[in-house]
């Protein structure tokens, strides 16, 4: 049994000088519910950058919770909720938005020292409407702090339960990920339950899906309920996301996603009152 549903490319896409791989949404599909959009960024830190003018800058959000998984390099994340941290390749970092609040996600100072490479996935994950206006959360996992899939050292698990091992997430909105590094030639088994939607997104290398084919780099392979297996032909690099969909109307503009026209005005209108609050980078470490 073919356990793939479809295979969505993904785009070159310049967001704001920033390079990206979009797979979602495209012009075929807006999103798979409860996720809205994936970005996987790539490039290499120049050594001597201002830490100040890298990355992604101060900017809101409201109602989804937009989740940064690191691969190489870090990130440094501070928020207008007073929170600052940075999370090194193997790591992660969910921000349940909730109301809304005002961050910036750059290298951090050591890696704009010294340069290097710096790959990421953003991922934007919805919240239920009863909860879009709860007080948000920053979470900061790194790579010790999950657990490895048998097999693949390199791999983590998130959030759920996969392999016999849980991963530690307990986000607003309950998801299953996994992600990370494959060993080439090691098989990787993972499940979605009945009612799921899930996927598999290659950063990088090529392998086959037992029932499907071949996939690869900058492939989104959207996955049917149930179990499938992958078979790496080299070293991989993958993200696999897993979720019961929300099934409510998303209305979204820029950085709010709401369920209708009338909450997005709000949102704008309490971002430009300052109720997100402000970010003032340079004061925080």
């Amino acid at each position: 049994m073919n356990p793939v549903l479809r295979i969505l490319p993904a785009y070159s896409v310049d967001m704001g000088g920033i390079p990206i791989w979009q797979p979602l949404p495209t012009q075929a599909v807006d999103q798979i519910d409860p996720f809205l959009l994936l970005h996987h960024h790539s490039s290499v830190v120049k050594p001597g950058s201002d830490p100040y003018n890298s990355g992604v800058g101060p900017h809101p959000h409201r109602g989804f919770s937009p989740v940064t998984f690191i691969y190489q390099g870090d990130v440094h994340h501070r928020d207008s909720r007073g929170n600052s941290s940075v999370v090194k390749a193997g790591g992660l970092q969910w921000c349940d938005m909730g109301m809304g609040m005002v961050h910036s996600e750059r290298p951090s100072a050591a890696l704009c020292e010294q340069g290097g490479p710096q790959e990421i996935i953003q991922l934007w994950v919805n919240t239920p409407a009863a909860h879009k206006m709860d007080a948000p959360v920053y979470i900061a996992l790194q790579a010790a702090d999950m657990p490895s899939l048998p097999g693949h050292p390199q791999a983590r698990l998130a959030s759920g339960q996969q392999c016999g091992i849980e991963g530690p997430l307990k986000s607003a909105y309950p998801i299953q990920a996994a992600f990370g590094d494959l060993e080439a030639g090691v098989v990787l088994e993972l499940a979605a339950a009945e009612q799921e939607q899930s996927f598999l997104y290659i950063l990088a290398g090529s392998g086959r899906i037992e029932g499907h084919g071949l996939v690869e780099a900058q492939d989104l392979v959207q996955l049917k309920p149930g179990a499938f297996r992958l078979f790496p032909a080299d070293s991989m690099r993958f993200l696999w996301v897993s979720a019961k969909p929300i099934a409510e109307r998303v209305e979204s503009y820029g950085p709010f996603v709401m369920t209708n026209q009338s909450e997005i005005m709000a949102a704008m209108r309490d971002y430009q009152m300052g109720k997100m609050g402000f970010l003032v980078e340079r004061d925080m470490a």
